[in-house]
C-alpha cells in the first residue's frame, strides 16, 4: 500500500510542478482535490504549497479530527542519512527541543517492531502530551523505497502519567524514495498523519497547530540530517542493523535491560500492526 500510494503522488506531482517548482501553472483547487485523492476516497484539501514541499488535510468521518498528508522532496541529503535521522532516538532529545522524554520500551528482535514512550512539550497554556507508540521499519532494495510506519498502543509498563495528557489515537506513515540510490543525495517523501492530540480547542484550532507544526518539524529533521552528514555525527545505522527482508511476525518480544526492563512483552496483537 506505501508503494502505490507513493507512486500516486510521484505521478501527480508533474501535474502540480512539471520539471522544476516554477515551471507548470497551478491547477485548480478542485483539480487538485481529485488528482491527490484515489478513487473513491475522501478529499483532500490543500493547506500549504512550499518550494520543498505540499500539505493537505482532510476529515477523518466521525470526528472532528484531520488526516495530514506531506509530499516533499530534498536534494542536498541522501535517504539513508535522512532515514536513520528520524529513528536515531538518542539524537532526536539533542535535536528536537520539544522532547522530554524519548525512550525505547521494548524491542522485537524477529520483526524489528520498536515499543517507544515519548512526552513532548505543547504550545502554553496547554499539558504536555505523552504517546505510547510501536513502530516497524522496512527498507525494500528491489522497489527502492523505505517505509516508517508508527501506531499508539497500551504497555504495561508505561501507565498514564497525572502530569501529562495520554494521547491513544495516534498513526504515521513515512515512504522515502531515493532519486537514484539509498547513499546519493536526493529522494521524495510521503508523510501521513494523523492523532488525536484531546484538547478542548475547536477542529480549526488544532489543525492551526498542526499545519504550522509539521514544517517546524520536518525542517529540524532536515537540519539536523544535515549536521549528522557534514560533522558526521554518529547515528546508528537502521539499515544494517536488522534483516532488509519484511519479518514475521511470530518473533517472541525482546526487552533491552540496558534502557528499560518491563515485566511483560507485548502480544503480538499489540506488536504486529504493519
Amino acid at each position: 500500500r506505501s508503494a502505490q500510494e507513493m507512486k500516486h503522488m510521484e505521478n501527480i506531482s508533474s501535474l502540480f510542478h512539471g520539471s522544476t517548482p516554477d515551471d507548470y501553472p497551478r491547477l485548480e483547487s478542485k483539480s487538485e482535490r481529485e488528482a491527490v485523492s484515489a478513487s473513491g476516497e475522501q478529499p483532500w484539501e490543500m493547506i500549504m504549497d512550499k518550494k520543498h514541499f505540499k500539505l493537505w488535510r482532510r476529515p477523518i468521518k466521525g470526528t472532528h479530527l484531520y488526516q495530514y498528508r506531506v509530499f516533499g522532496t530534498y536534494t542536498d541529503v541522501t535517504p539513508r542519512q535522512f532515514f536513520n535521522v528520524q529513528l536515531d532516538t538518542e539524537y532526536r532529545k539533542k535535536w528536537d527541543s520539544l522532547v522530554i522524554k524519548l525512550d525505547v520500551i521494548e524491542r522485537d528482535l524477529a520483526t524489528g517492531s520498536e515499543v517507544i514512550h515519548w512526552v513532548t512539550h505543547f504550545p502554553y497554556p496547554m499539558y504536555s502530551r505523552d504517546y505510547v507508540y510501536v513502530r516497524r521499519y522496512s527498507v525494500d532494495k528491489e522497489n527502492n523505497m523505505m517505509v516508517l510506519v508508527s501506531r499508539a498502543v497500551e504497555h504495561p509498563s508505561v501507565p498514564e502519567d497525572p502530569e501529562y495528557v495520554r494521547v491513544r489515537t495516534y498513526e504515521s506513515q513515512m515512504v522515502i524514495r531515493p532519486h537514484k540510490t539509498f547513499d546519493e543525495n536526493g529522494f521524495d517523501y510521503l508523510l501521513t498523519y494523523s492523532d488525536n492530540p484531546q484538547t478542548v480547542f475547536p477542529r480549526y484550532c488544532v489543525s492551526w497547530m498542526v499545519s504550522s507544526g509539521m514544517p517546524d518539524f520536518l525542517e529540524k529533521l532536515h537540519t539536523a540530517a544535515l549536521k549528522a552528514k557534514k560533522m558526521e555525527i554518529e547515528v546508528r545505522d537502521y539499515m544494517s542493523a536488522k534483516p532488509l527482508e519484511s519479518g514475521g511476525g511470530e518473533g517472541k518480544a525482546s526487552v533491552s535491560s540496558a534502557e528499560h526492563k518491563s515485566e511483560g512483552t507485548c502480544s503480538p496483537a499489540q506488536l504486529e500492526y504493519a
